[in-house]
């Protein structure tokens, strides 16, 4: 039985929830816009009424990704000690992010495809650059001497490279282990120094 497609923000929400819950729940090449509209009860073409096109959807889909991240993010500071030093909250935020990346695949998968990024629909500037500023302040905090934004972009992209790696099983294959705070650790030493954060 097909629900009344109601009109205003009612439907768009359902429909971001719906596909929030697919990524979830099949990953995010399950993201069609038939399938989204079957599971929210309506029509194929009544997304399209909210999102003129797939991209829009996704990019909707993604934002909460970035909003559950960046609470992640928050929340791994907040449990930090106020007298941690720079390097300790880098190190939480760190492990909160491949937290998140392990523990959402398919959402996570969605908020860094290339063609999303692309297309201006996900506002980087409102998403992922927030929770890179922090970053950027936290290397800057650790590093005085250092470009805060290069480092702290070569640790995001260090982060996102054990992410990708240890999803597809690579790294535990080529470590011989299933532990990845070695790796972490070492990433951490590489780019803010060694530091007593084990």
């Amino acid at each position: 039985m097909t629900i009344p497609e109601e009109p205003g923000p009612g439907l768009r929400a359902r429909l971001v929830e719906v596909g929030v819950g697919l990524v979830a729940a099949e990953g995010a090449q399950a993201l069609t816009l038939r399938e989204i509209a079957r599971r929210a009860g309506v029509s194929h073409g009544a997304p399209r009424r909210h999102f003129p096109t797939h991209l829009e959807l996704l990019s909707a889909i993604a934002r909460r990704g970035f909003d559950a991240l960046g609470e992640r993010a928050r929340e791994a500071l907040a449990a930090c000690d106020g007298t941690a030093e720079p390097r300790e909250q880098a190190a939480a935020l760190s492990r909160a992010y491949l937290d998140y990346a392990l523990g959402n695949r398919g959402m996570y998968e969605l908020m860094f495809r290339h063609d999303l990024l692309a297309s201006g629909h996900l506002g980087l500037r409102d998403t992922s650059l927030p929770l890179f500023r922090i970053l950027v302040d936290l290397v800057g905090r650790a590093r005085p001497d250092a470009d805060a934004r290069t480092v702290a972009g070569a640790l995001w992209a260090n982060l996102h490279g054990i992410a990708q790696l240890w999803c597809w099983g690579s790294l535990q294959l080529a470590t011989g282990s299933e532990d990845r705070t070695p790796l972490l650790d070492t990433v951490l030493d590489a780019h803010l120094g060694p530091g007593a954060t084990r």
